[in-house]
């Protein structure tokens, strides 16, 4: 297996000029994975990444046709995402994780927070992009992920941001 790089984003909510820089400076990649409320825009988010795209629904996208969540195999390891409310992501991860062993999943992607969150552990990855939109962590930066799978399959994972311009 060759080194694989994943954009991973969340909560744009409509407005994709900071998803459009995150495309920019990160292409080439191999997957985009987006953990939902795009809100109506799937369509441009498959087309703008120019590479298998996979979106799940979040709690702001009423009439969207992307599934609660989504189970991927690349390599050797299970990618389990789904936005997160159904899971009371804002109060304990507790719940995703247990669906995601359950599943054989060893990495999860999650929104809905809007807050960035990685943690590598020896037998899961666990990450929140936060948003590219409305971020909610100190500082208020939009953010996102880049997860790497080494020839290996160690998996490696960075949050990035966007930083504002001043005026």
């Amino acid at each position: 297996m060759k080194k694989t790089k994943i954009l991973v984003v969340s909560d744009t909510h409509k407005m994709h000029a900071n998803f459009e820089k995150a495309l920019e400076r990160e292409k080439p990649f191999d997957y985009l994975f987006h953990a939902g409320d795009v809100e109506g825009r799937e369509f441009e988010i498959e087309y703008g990444s120019g590479c298998p795209a996979y979106i799940v629904s979040g709690n702001n996208d009423f009439y969207g046709k992307a599934p609660m969540s989504v189970e991927i195999q690349i390599g050797t390891h299970k990618v389990f995402m789904a936005h997160g409310h159904q899971f009371y992501v804002s109060m304990t991860l507790e719940h995703l994780i247990r669906e995601a062993r359950e599943r054989n999943a060893d990495i999860i992607i999650f929104g809905h927070t809007h807050v960035p969150y990685l943690e590598i552990g020896r037998d899961m990855a666990v990450m929140n992009p936060g948003s590219l939109t409305y971020p909610r962590q100190e500082g208020r930066l939009p953010s996102y992920i880049i997860l790497e799978i080494d020839e290996n399959g160690k998996i490696s994972g960075e949050i990035k941001y966007i930083k504002k311009k001043l005026k």
